[in-house]
């Protein structure tokens, strides 16, 4: 969004606002966003299952029931936009009755994002996919993973136009939700205690390890998260034939991702301009390797911000680059996304589509 579309936003009325997962670590967060952002809520309505429904949650001090989602949860609610941080099953069944209740939907699972018909919109990079929405008014949030990444290939595409990438995640274990937090947190103090070691949520021991696996694997053996990333980021870039492959790995950090990202370019491109480039597009560069400074998990967390350091040449290949790129999966990943989607509608006046 542009400086004149944000102030648009700021200045517009308020809006009737539902999230859905709210007791959830994407839907806490997206309550934790829209508060920070001061984004215009005129009316909050929060659901989650039978086991949260009858808890309270804060928003702008004020406190709010949480109820059960179900089929008539969104019918004469009139509310603007409903944030999903659900699993792919809910949001599969429940989106489409937000839409047709005349609500914008902003679903952060994996549902909806590969449809041709649905747009999956990183909002600095392709905002004008919002106009796919106009008939089904679902929108996809994309991955964790694939959010940071396009922020950085969009600009590098622009300047230099993209070849081939590689890039291998570096996750953090709020991907896998709260259960996951809990299970690292567990391990380590039973292997200072000497106990023994329960694993539920990782097929092996994530303490102080690193997983070459996350989500199951397919024919072609990936993992399903890898060939998110690919195709999403081919999708967001509208690139359908770029060459880009990858490798996700579950590491033993609370929140935030790490990626190292090798590109190859068509046309010649310095680390100094790749720099540039990225700052003019909104990413954060930290680069002084001869101070230690480069982007770092922990310092990402709880920023709404894409960090990119360690820019070099790849001295292997004609036009090649190194990066290393880091973000909050909870907030850029995945909440403040879909918020800024939100934001993007009301700047484009996407709402005046509303169905009645």
């Amino acid at each position: 969004m542009t400086q004149e579309e944000r102030e648009f936003v700021a200045d517009q009325e308020k809006f009737s606002v539902a999230v859905v997962g709210a007791t959830g670590l994407v839907g806490q967060e997206m309550l934790a966003v829209l508060e920070d952002r001061n984004f215009p809520v005129k009316n909050l309505g929060v659901f989650a299952s039978e086991n949260s429904a009858g808890e309270e949650l804060e928003f702008k001090s004020e406190y709010f029931k949480v109820e059960e989602l179900g089929e008539s949860s969104f019918k004469g609610r009139n509310f603007d936009f409903v944030l999903f941080g659900t699993s792919a099953e809910l949001s599969a069944k429940y989106a489409p009755l937000a839409a047709q209740s005349g609500a914008v939907a902003i679903d952060n699972s994996s549902y909806f994002r590969m449809n041709p018909e649905i747009p999956l919109i990183v909002p600095e990079v392709n905002p004008d996919d919002l106009l796919m929405a106009t008939s089904h008014r679902i929108i996809a949030n994309p991955n964790c993973s694939t959010i940071q990444l396009v922020c950085c290939l969009k600009p590098l595409d622009q300047k230099a136009k993209l070849k081939r990438v590689v890039v291998s995640s570096y996750q953090s274990v709020s991907g896998a939700g709260s259960a996951a937090l809990d299970e690292l947190q567990e391990q380590i103090g039973a292997l200072f205690s000497q106990t023994e070691v329960k694993k539920k949520v990782f097929p092996h021991q994530i303490a102080f390890n690193c997983i070459p696996h996350i989500d199951s694997f397919v024919s072609n053996g990936f993992t399903k998260e890898e060939m998110k990333i690919i195709n999403e980021s081919r999708k967001i870039l509208g690139l359908p034939s770029l060459k880009i492959t990858a490798t996700a790995v579950r590491v033993p950090t609370l929140i935030s991702h790490s990626e190292s990202v090798n590109i190859e370019t068509e046309k010649e491109l310095s680390p100094e301009a790749a720099r540039d480039c990225l700052e003019e597009a909104g990413v954060v560069v930290v680069d002084e390797p001869e101070k230690n400074r480069y982007p770092l998990a922990f310092e990402a967390t709880g920023s709404d911000l894409v960090f990119a350091g360690r820019i070099r040449r790849d001295e292997s290949v004609t036009n090649g680059l190194h990066l290393w790129v880091v973000a909050d999966n909870l907030r850029k990943g995945a909440a403040t996304n879909a918020v800024q989607i939100a934001e993007l509608c009301i700047a484009r006046k996407f709402l005046s589509s509303r169905v009645q």
